[in-house]
Order: C-alpha cells, then sequence, then structure tokens
C-alpha cells in the first residue's frame, strides 16, 4: 500500500507517544494515514476528521443496547477478566459510555459501582475529578483526537493499585487496512497495535497485560 503523493505535511508528533516525524503510511479512499516509527500506531490526517455535528450524528447511529445479549457476549472479552481481577464492591468509572451503557451495566450487576462519563451523552465532567478502583474505556480509544492526553487522563483516574482496562482492535495486518472494518468507520482516526499500547503503559508507568486480543489491563503500582 503505497502512499500517493503528494502527502500533506507530516504532523509533527505522533499523537498517541509524541515520538517526532511520523511517516506516510497510506492514502485509502482519498484520506491520507500516518505510521509512528515508535509505537507502529496509524492514524488519520486531521484534515479529515469529521466535523464535531457530523461525528455526534455517526455516533447515534450506533445501536448498542444494554439489554442485547450479542453486545454482552461481545463486551465479556474485556468484562470477564477485568472482573476476575477486581475486588468485591469495586468503584469504577465507564470512560466513554456512550448512549447505551451495557458495560457499566454487567460491572453493575457483578456487584461494583459505577460511574459514567462520555462527552457527549454523560457529559457530567465532575466524575473526572474523582479516582477510581477502576476505569474501562471500550470502542473508545480509537476516536480519541487526542490519544496521549487522554491516556494521562484515564491513568490519573486509577487509585494506586487499580485497573485500566481498555479495548479497541488490534490493527495487525498492513495488507488488509484499507478493507478493514475499523478503518472504514469515518469516526475511527487512531489505530492501535499490541505494541502501541505496550509503549502507552510504559510511558505512564503503569504494568500491563493482555488476555485476549484487543484487550489490555494495565495497572497502577500500589
Amino acid at each position: 500500500m503505497s502512499p500517493r503523493a503528494p502527502f500533506s505535511a507530516a504532523p509533527a508528533l505522533c499523537p498517541v507517544c509524541r515520538t517526532p516525524e511520523p511517516s506516510p503510511f497510506s492514502s485509502v479512499d482519498g484520506k491520507d494515514y500516518w505510521r509512528c516509527r515508535a509505537c507502529e500506531a496509524k492514524f488519520l490526517d486531521p484534515r479529515h476528521y469529521l466535523t464535531p455535528h457530523a461525528e455526534h450524528a455517526q455516533y447515534k447511529l450506533h445501536e448498542n443496547h444494554p439489554d442485547d445479549p450479542g453486545y454482552r457476549r461481545f463486551l465479556s472479552k474485556l468484562a470477564d477478566p477485568l472482573l476476575a481481577r477486581l475486588q468485591p464492591g469495586s468503584r469504577g468509572l465507564d470512560y466513554g459510555c456512550g448512549p447505551g451503557p451495557a458495560l457499566a451495566a454487567m460491572l453493575t450487576e457483578a456487584g461494583h459501582e459505577m460511574a459514567l462519563y462520555d462527552p457527549l451523552f454523560a457529559p457530567d465532567r465532575q466524575v473526572l475529578e474523582a479516582q477510581y478502583d477502576f476505569v474501562t474505556c471500550t470502542e473508545t480509544a480509537e476516536h480519541f483526537h487526542d490519544p496521549w492526553t487522554e491516556f494521562e487522563t484515564l491513568a490519573g483516574l486509577i487509585k494506586p493499585g487499580g485497573w485500566l482496562a481498555v479495548m479497541t482492535g488490534f490493527q495487525t495486518d498492513d495488507s488488509a487496512f484499507a478493507r478493514w472494518h475499523y478503518r472504514l468507520d469515518p469516526t475511527h482516526v487512531v489505530f492501535y497495535r499490541e505494541t502501541t499500547l505496550r509503549q502507552v503503559a510504559a510511558r505512564l508507568r503503569l504494568a500491563i497485560e493482555i488476555p485476549v486480543k484487543d484487550v489490555a489491563l494495565m495497572r497502577k503500582a500500589g
């Protein structure tokens, strides 16, 4: 997948790890994508971001209902390994919960107290002034326009000994990038490899486990 020429001027820094001078990766459907040589993230050139209005309209099309058995099975990929590591009665935050906070419902049913935050659907920023035993971020990190700042925020929200649980589609096959369903979602602007999240965790001084593909569990030292 050689990029078409000319690419736009390169962003100064990788938005995920702040490494300078990302390189051209690919141009697909008129959109330019960059690659970080350090953390291996791929990301959309900001010139191609949706407007906030168009982005919000796309989110409203999502049909992720809290009582949908199929959606719950999908979220159990993160919920099951996280629940195995939590103390009873832990307090958590679902960051980027969307309009149908199914994961929060699942964790509440398992005996944990949940707060919600989403910049569009649950925008109460007071919940960001507390710290939690765990924070979940499912199918959200790929939407971040400023991932490093978001990850710093998330790390600050967990107590010592607490967990940050992230689920996002790991990008693996460069040759399939153009047709990858994750790329086809116009609200997805950054794409992570397992290596990417391992480097994010290291920079944040968090231990990390990858219990299954697409899930990273990061723990702050107690």
